[in-house]
């Protein structure tokens, strides 16, 4: 008997530590721009079935200011979270010298796993750009698409093609992209994810409108097909999505802007999530830059699905945001620390050195 208990208690240990190291092949990262904890419970309380943020177990908070400033803009906390560096507000992917730093997106292709890229914005935007691109400002855009080019990223969904064919220096970044083997999609609804090859779909010529006017089911389904698309390959693959206009309605301090974004976002963390737990080998990571419009909930009522909101700016604000994460590696998401560390988390879980 005392053998036999002896050899369930290794058997046991055995499992538990191949559990615990074991590796995420996949990393979908979903950033939900703007986000704080009470716009998440904004959206809880208004919509009709429990958000798929409620189902993850594994939470953290991290820590959001810029090198140069205690409220952080979308550049240098995309950055951060691409990067592991803190930058200057209005950097991507630089220092604050003007450095070029490394992306994630970028040891990714080094390491062969499929890349890919999903904005409810134009693709050059601050957040996705800083993920593919370097630069001292977000608002270079024209540079931001050149620098698509210089990346072999394997599939980018978002707006902003204006940015790539009407330049202020004549360049036709299409017919660039056609060089290197891309084919150019004009709207997600005609995006075959079953096709073989990389893909540039352009939802906008600029940004896409608001989910309320008529973005229908745009970033769910490119997440969804994004996935289907990056997982043909054995090695692996990162994605990140983001849901651009949390932020916007914050700057607009329009409560339903928000709510009805940040459940637009919620449905592509569902599509996340979904392949996530069919897959086994995926990580799951959803997260904020920043918390925009210093929003409080001020009154509301559950039953009713009403809530009442005020707003402190119409900018960014310091606070904390928050982390959830699912899958293999999700454990070290818990606590609290820097932006920067989502970064070296990330790349801790796939193994990944610099």
């Amino acid at each position: 008997m005392k053998k036999l208990t002896i050899y369930l208690l290794i058997t046991a240990l055995i499992f538990a530590s191949c559990k615990e190291s074991k590796k995420p092949k996949n990393v979908i990262l979903l950033i939900g721009d703007g986000m704080g904890v009470t716009q998440i419970y904004a959206a809880m309380s208004v919509t009709d079935k429990p958000l798929s943020l409620e189902r993850f177990k594994i939470i953290g908070f991290h820590k959001t200011y810029s090198a140069n400033n205690y409220i952080t803009d979308s550049g240098a906390g995309g950055t951060a979270l691409s990067t592991g560096h803190k930058t200057n507000n209005g950097h991507i992917a630089t220092d604050s010298l003007g450095n070029t730093i490394k992306t994630i997106l970028e040891y990714a292709e080094d390491y062969q796993l499929s890349t890919g890229l999903v904005s409810t914005s134009a693709i050059t935007h601050a957040t996705p750009a800083s993920f593919i691109a370097h630069d001292t400002s977000r608002y270079n855009y024209e540079n931001i698409a050149r620098d698509f080019l210089d990346v072999d990223i394997d599939l980018f969904i978002g707006g902003g093609k204006k940015h790539f064919m009407k330049r202020e220096d004549k360049l036709n970044l299409i017919d660039s992209l056609k060089k290197k083997h891309y084919r150019i999609i004009d709207g997600i609804e005609n995006f075959n994810s079953e096709s073989e090859g990389r893909f540039a779909v352009f939802t906008a010529y600029e940004h896409d409108p608001e989910y309320r006017k008529g973005r229908g089911n745009m970033l769910p389904l490119s997440t969804q097909k994004a996935i289907q698309s990056l997982s043909k390959n054995k090695k692996g693959f990162f994605l990140m999505v983001e849901g651009s206009q949390i932020d916007w309605g914050g700057h607009d301090n329009d409560i339903e802007y928000v709510t009805t974004e940040l459940i637009d976002f919620d449905n592509a963390i569902a599509e996340a999530i979904a392949f996530a737990k069919k897959d086994g080998e995926t990580l799951v990571i959803v997260t904020a830059d920043h918390e925009t419009g210093g929003l409080t909930l001020t009154d509301g009522n559950v039953q009713n699905k009403k809530i009442e909101a005020k707003f402190s700016t119409d900018d960014h604000s310091a606070v904390m945001v928050p982390v959830f994460a699912y899958g293999p590696g999700a454990e070290s998401f818990t606590g609290i620390y820097q932006n920067t560390d989502i970064f070296f988390k990330i790349m801790d879980a796939l193994g990944f050195e610099q």
